[in-house]
């Protein structure tokens, strides 16, 4: 079973969301991790409740810090907004989303971030 992993700075929003559509729209099929370089002390809020709108609950996610473990665990290393912070490791294959970090913004800009995330997550998991 292949793995992925999501990663962004705080692990709090966009990695978070990505890993719950993964959850979902993989249904078993693939492995999924969410990491961040500095984990926040929680999910974001107004992520939590516009993944809640598609009927993805992450409430119970807490941000975490990736491991040289968790790396050597998956296949395909999804970065999102980390740059020079987010670990390479030769021969896993990464691919890059750049997408705006949903901390501070207002609901109506997170439904967009969630739904471009959903798009790549849909699209990246129908490549694996």
């Amino acid at each position: 079973m292949p793995g992925v992993l999501f990663l962004c700075v705080h692990n709090a929003g966009r990695s978070q969301m990505a890993a719950g559509f993964a959850r979902e729209i993989g249904a078993g099929r693939v492995e999924v991790f969410s990491g961040g370089s500095e984990p926040a002390a929680a999910v974001n809020p107004v992520a939590v409740e516009a993944m809640a709108e598609v009927g993805i609950d992450i409430t119970g996610n807490v941000p975490q810090r990736f491991t040289d473990e968790l790396l050597a665990r998956v296949d395909v290393v999804v970065t999102m907004g980390c740059g020079d912070t987010c670990p390479f490791v030769p021969g896993k294959r990464y691919v890059d989303w750049p997408l705006d970090d949903p901390k501070g913004r207002p609901i109506d800009e997170v439904r967009l971030i969630r739904d471009a995330i959903r798009s790549n997550v849909a699209d990246l998991l129908a490549q694996l």
